[in-house]
């Protein structure tokens, strides 16, 4: 891990008992015709903070690109990683496919089920991010695509024959490297 790198994770737990009253403290909503007084104005808590692991990382190398027509648009974006040497990245690209297959992951069955498409689509947007999984780029792709009509697909792309496409890639300054999560079922972050 480069030094620029921070690793933190948020607690699950409500701020100190010290800052926030107990269940006897709070004050009833009142339903009268007259509002409280400011020395009777109902506390409210903030809500519990969820359990959240992260990484604090900065920016590097910035590129922006024009997918190959006919080629495919997560190959592309995993060839490009490859070559330029990106273990982490971010991206966003716009443009056109001519079809596409997006995946649904059933969390219940812990699985991929394909859907394909194959029609032109407008690539209305598309968001991903690019780690390691088993050595290799894997650009974890989501897109919305629209059709003639103006209705909306939308999905994790598994892959796309690109009409026109363009990209903003941001590398991260830190590798990132995905592994089996038990609990999803998923290759994620094991931040």
């Amino acid at each position: 891990m480069r030094p620029s790198a921070k690793r933190g994770t948020q607690s699950p737990t409500r701020p100190d008992a010290e800052t926030v009253p107990r269940r006897s403290e709070y004050s009833p909503l009142r339903l009268e015709p007259n509002p409280p007084s400011p020395s009777e104005t109902l506390f409210v808590p903030p809500p519990p903070r969820l359990g959240m692991d992260y990484l604090e990382l900065e920016g590097a190398r910035e590129f922006v690109a024009r997918l190959e027509t006919g080629g495919d648009w997560r190959a592309q974006i995993e060839a490009f990683a490859a070559d330029e040497g990106v273990e982490a990245a971010v991206f966003f690209g716009l443009g056109a496919v001519q079809d596409a297959e997006i995946l649904y992951y059933d969390q219940d069955d812990e699985e991929y089920y394909p859907e394909r498409f194959d029609e032109p689509l407008e690539m209305a947007a598309c968001v991903g991010n690019v780690s390691d999984l088993n050595g290799d780029p894997f650009a974890h792709t989501h897109a919305v695509l629209s059709r003639e009509d103006g209705t909306t697909l939308a999905g994790h792309l598994d892959s796309a024959t690109v009409f026109a496409g363009e990209l903003y890639v941001r590398e991260f300054d830190v590798p990132l490297e995905r592994e089996y999560d038990e609990t999803t079922g998923l290759d994620l972050w094991p931040l």
